[in-house]
């Protein structure tokens, strides 16, 4: 395990648990975590995750300016809800992206576990998206990318990113707590549809 591998690890451990506090310092942390670590998956042959990681710089600055007109204009980072149609399209998006991105790592690209890889990666947008947009869900999916993640990166013996998403699991799942919290203590906002 290389020292590009713990520093991404250590700071991906701050960064998760930065957000389940809701603090804007998540994403500056998150932003040197995902460098790092999409140069390590990069090399492993795993192209949808170095790209999910070139993504999440991009998104995570777009998550940070969000977080921080919440701040200035509610005095804090509100946590919000997805509607019901909202969360289908969410859902219908994810399985499309993944099926489209499959197939072209699976085609394109000599990428090991193309559908697989994929799969995390759409939903690892969706996350990211829905984080920064404040909605709740974003935590379930994040749970369901940390399930599906570790055993893909047992299977490239990268054991250190392994443990890694076993720690995210757990923060997710505390994110989920702490934001059901937050939004159960703020008043009521309108749930869009």
């Amino acid at each position: 395990m290389s020292l590009i591998e713990w520093v991404a690890t250590l700071l991906g451990i701050a960064c998760v648990a930065l957000a389940a506090r809701r603090s804007v310092w998540t994403f500056p942390t998150a932003i040197g975590s995902v460098t790092l670590l999409g140069a390590v998956v990069f090399a492993q042959r795993l192209y949808s995750d170095a790209l999910l990681q070139a993504f999440f710089v991009v998104a995570n600055l777009y998550g940070w300016a969000t977080w921080q007109r919440a701040r200035r204009s509610l005095g804090e980072v509100r946590v919000e809800r997805l509607g019901p149609s909202a969360r289908r399209g969410w859902a219908a998006a994810i399985v499309i992206a993944a099926l489209l991105w499959g197939a072209a790592m699976h085609w394109l690209t000599d990428a090991a576990y193309p559908w697989w890889d994929a799969g995390i990666a759409a939903a690892s947008v969706a996350a990211q998206l829905l984080m920064a947009r404040r909605k709740l869900e974003n935590w379930w999916l994040w749970i369901a990318v940390d399930i599906a993640s570790v055993p893909l990166y047992l299977a490239k013996q990268l054991y250190l990113f392994a443990a890694l998403y076993l720690v995210y699991l757990a923060l997710a799942v505390i994110g989920l707590v702490e934001w059901r919290r937050a939004r159960a203590a703020a008043p009521a906002l309108a749930v869009p549809a």
